[in-house]
């Protein structure tokens, strides 16, 4: 359950260093066990809830990497068992924990994990993987090109301005071109087709978000809405440095009726994306009397002035 302060937005903070946040990815680590991770944070135990029998992990994820606070510096190393990534871990563990989760969410199979053990706490932390964007990274090889975009798009459309933690279903393919599995089940509970993310981190190359979401209303907000556009045809919020480049099908390709886009190109460089898609339960409507992170106090029937769920502004 997501604490919210009625009428009160928070901000969205900075994302400096993904390249930074990235390097984890600059060598292989050994596979870790397929034990599962102690500790489960809620949102993996709502993600199993989620599974409504049939409909099994696949595609889907949760997001909430937050954008806030990840301006540090510092993160450069060969593998979790380096000085290095213990000077890094050690410098702010409680934002390292949250990074390592999405890192190795997005590049490690579901049924492996990885570890690190803090010398100066004597602690374990364990991350699952899931979505295994990365096999060759996750079998102990430096990532390809394909992987390092795979990851960078993954982390991007993990990310959002609020930190908070909602599912979506991630289309694509992996760093080896092999589709990610989806059921008729998931795709109909996550009907409403959301974005584009691309880039490359790793070289230099930006990261990148398109949209291909109905146009919200003006009674409708997102957590997501960094890439949720709304009748002027402009997404809600600027993310920098997540660039919006208008409608994903203006940049990107896809193969003939495919959900999911195979390839993006800006700037005369080609990425392979990922394609996201999301609930139409999980969009905040001004008037259903729940002041939700994305809305604001006022004296109209707008996300932005919500009178109804947050009541008139002091």
């Amino acid at each position: 359950m997501v604490n919210v302060e009625c009428g009160r937005r928070r901000g969205a903070g900075t994302l400096g260093a993904w390249a930074l946040m990235l390097a984890v990815l600059g060598a292989g680590c050994d596979p870790g066990s397929g034990a599962p991770a102690p500790g489960e944070d809620l949102a993996t135990q709502r993600q199993a809830a989620l599974s409504y029998n049939a409909l099994s992990f696949n595609g889907l994820s949760f997001n909430g990497l937050s954008f806030n606070g990840l301006s540090f510096n510092g993160l450069s190393f060969n593998g979790l068992s380096t000085a290095s990534f213990a000077q890094w871990f050690n410098a702010d563990p409680a934002l390292a924990e949250q990074v390592m989760r999405y890192v190795v969410r997005c590049a490690v199979p579901q049924g492996q994990t990885r570890s690190y053990t803090n010398a100066q706490t004597n602690t374990v932390h364990t991350w699952p993987g899931l979505l295994g964007l990365a096999p060759g990274w996750a079998n102990g090889s430096p990532p390809t090109l394909a992987e390092q975009q795979m990851v960078s798009a993954c982390l991007a459309a993990h990310a959002n301005p609020f930190g908070v933690s909602v599912p979506i279903s991630v289309l694509g393919r992996n760093g080896l071109g092999a589709p990610i599995p989806t059921t008729a089940e998931e795709l109909a509970t996550f009907a409403r087709p959301e974005s584009c993310f691309f880039g490359n981190v790793f070289q230099g190359q930006g990261l990148y978000a398109g949209s291909q979401n109905p146009p919200l209303t003006a009674a409708q907000s997102t957590t997501r809405a960094c890439a949720a556009v709304d009748g002027t045809g402009h997404p809600r919020m600027t993310c920098a440095p997540l660039a919006y480049v208008g409608s994903c099908s203006a940049v990107c390709t896809r193969e003939g009726t495919s959900l999911s886009f195979t390839s993006c190109t800006v700037g005369g460089v080609t990425f392979q994306p990922l394609t996201t898609r999301v609930r139409d339960a999980d969009l905040a409507v001004c008037g259903d009397g729940i002041c939700q992170v994305t809305e604001s106090c006022g004296a109209s029937s707008t996300y932005d002035a919500c009178a109804a769920d947050c009541g008139a502004c002091p």
